[in-house]
Formats: structure tokens, sequence, C-alpha cells
């Protein structure tokens, strides 16, 4: 499964995970939110491989959950897609996720479990070796 990478256009974190992405040939798919919103199923996928739940994934301070006004903790789970469906920019962008890993906001760190296992070990050793030579 290639990475998915949800953006918005004025993101510049979305254009470095983008950036990113391609100068390290790691293959994906890039989904405008404002163009194509999440589906249910992605939106579950998502919520799945969180580890705070919603608060991980929807954003506090953008305009549509002010303007939504919006009480997080008397939302069930369907009411939540629902709104996520309906009002994509509820999202914390970029998101990056596949069948097993996922990122919210970009993070030069984090973004590297991306890379295939097999380059992550190359890394590694080379990482390994610069620290003996110090």
């Amino acid at each position: 499964m290639t990475v998915t990478l949800f953006t918005s256009p004025s993101c510049t974190s979305c254009r470095k995970a983008k950036k990113w992405l391609q100068d390290n040939d790691v293959a994906f798919t890039e989904q405008n939110i404002f163009v194509q919103a999440p589906s249910v199923q992605q939106i579950k996928w998502i919520l799945s491989l969180t580890e705070n739940g919603t608060e991980e994934i929807i954003s506090k301070r953008s305009k549509g959950y002010k303007t939504l006004n919006l009480d997080m903790d008397t939302l069930s789970i369907h009411e939540l897609i629902t709104l996520i469906t309906k009002y994509p920019g509820l999202l914390r962008r970029p998101i990056l996720f596949d069948n097993k890993r996922l990122q919210v906001g970009y993070n030069d760190d984090e973004i590297r479990r991306f890379l295939p296992r097999h380059i992550r070990t190359i890394e590694l050793e080379r990482a390994k070796r610069r620290a003996d030579l110090l």
C-alpha cells in the first residue's frame, strides 16, 4: 500500500511533506481534502491508527472548528465522521498514512518511518559509523 497524503493548497507543512516524499522516492497519493473530502473508510482507518483519537487529528484552531462551536466530548464517532466529510478543514494537515503508520503534521524525524525498511536499515548503519568516527 502506498502512502496517502492529505493536503490543502495553502499548507506549508503539506508542501514540505510532499517534497520529502518525492525526494526520498516514497510512492504516495496526494489528496487535496478540499477537492476530494476524506471518505468515511479513510477517516475510520486514520482513527484506528491514532494514539489519542480525535485529539490527534482535529484542528481546534481551524475556522470550521470555531464556527461550528464544537464540543468534541459530546459527539459520537458517527457524528464526528459525518462532520469531517462535510467540513474537511477540521482536520490537521498534513496527514500521512499507509496500512500501518500515521503521521499528523510534518516532522523531519517522524516522516522517516515511511521509508522502506531496507533504506532505514542502511541509514541506521551509516549513522552508527559516523558516531563511531566521533
